[in-house]
């Protein structure tokens, strides 16, 4: 990439210090529901128990009252993030709109936590109102991890994505990068289901995943697995294909990178389960998900803004006819026979 003028390339560090930081607020928060602590200050919002500081502080307070400061400082760096990309970058500039609509994603969280505090649906809630809220709050978490990142790709020097509705590039991001929301609802749905009832041994949580007696949560639990490893092989197939249809240094270096992060999350599953999902498994589990999630989102940037494989069998949305074209450079038709 080309040396960054000074005000673009501080705007690119802030950017992945925005990502750092919005991944820390999300494994808090995971120990704050793993911990029953999201009761802490009551049914009140954003005062702790109608008390801006309360006198009175037992663990769970403090730690929901962590949650909160560390949210509300998140929430700051995304916004300066927003004025930061809007006074360096020019009008309709790719970065500008990416920090913008990490602004209103951030803030649609902050509403979605407000309503579960609010709502009474944390600790140990049980209603089917919490596993949609959760599920939806998993959702727009994802959605603002992925343009934080982008945003951050962009502001590092990375080009703009090309999407074309015949192109099969976009298709398989697209399909994985749904399938994998997917995978995130199911594993926060079934994190749940272990806090609310956790099993002493796992021949006894697997009884109670087929029990018709069972929570519903707890029968919820047993489509996750399925889901992970049905998502687990469709990246390992996105990160060899886009490879192959967009054959750039970029996709190499992140597919690569995706294929070791998804056998990573995929041992750290089993030892969730056999370990009878701990809370510190959990969270190891959650910095997995966010990683696998920010490095299929930055492959298929990287992809949907490289050139098509000149094999690729897509070329400007067209079906290509598998030849060279004679008007390619030289350099580029060697690099693609290099590849291969």
């Amino acid at each position: 990439m080309n040396t960054l003028p000074e005000k673009q390339a501080f705007v690119a560090r802030f950017a992945w210090a925005a990502v750092a930081v919005n991944v820390a607020v999300i494994l808090w928060g995971a120990y704050v529901r793993a911990s029953g602590s999201g009761a802490g200050c009551g049914a009140h919002w954003p005062l702790c128990n109608g008390e801006v500081i309360p006198r009175e502080a037992d663990a769970a307070r403090l730690v929901e009252l962590a949650h909160r400061a560390s949210s509300g400082l998140a929430m700051i760096a995304v916004f300066a993030l927003a004025v930061l990309a809007w006074r360096a970058y020019p009008a309709g500039h790719r970065v500008r709109r990416g920090a913008v609509v990490s602004a209103v994603l951030i803030s649609f969280e902050a509403l979605i936590g407000a309503g579960l505090v609010l709502f009474e649906l944390v600790a140990h809630d049980q209603s089917m109102k919490r596993a949609l809220s959760i599920a939806l709050h998993l959702t727009n978490t994802l959605l603002l991890l992925a343009s934080l990142a982008l945003t951050a790709w962009w502001a590092s020097g990375g080009a703009a994505a090309r999407v074309r509705r015949a192109d099969a590039a976009t298709w398989i991001v697209g399909v994985t990068s749904a399938l994998v929301i997917v995978v995130g609802m199911s594993g926060a749905i079934a994190a749940l289901g272990d806090t609310l009832f956790p099993s002493q041994s796992l021949a006894e949580g697997v009884r109670r995943d087929f029990s018709a007696g069972a929570h519903l949560f707890v029968r919820l639990r047993v489509l996750h697995p399925f889901f992970a490893v049905a998502g687990a092989a469709m990246m390992l197939v996105t990160a060899t294909a886009l490879r192959i249809l967009r054959p750039s240094r970029a996709v190499r270096v992140l597919s690569h990178g995706l294929t070791a992060l998804v056998a990573m999350q995929v041992a750290a599953g089993l030892a969730n389960v056999a370990l009878l999902a701990p809370i510190w498994m959990q969270i190891v589990h959650l910095l997995l998900a966010d990683a696998v999630w920010i490095a299929l989102v930055l492959l298929g940037a990287s992809a949907l803004a490289a050139s098509p494989s000149v094999d690729g069998g897509f070329a400007a949305g067209r079906p290509s006819s598998g030849r060279t074209s004679v008007s390619a450079p030289r350099e580029e038709v060697l690099r693609d026979v290099a590849l291969r």
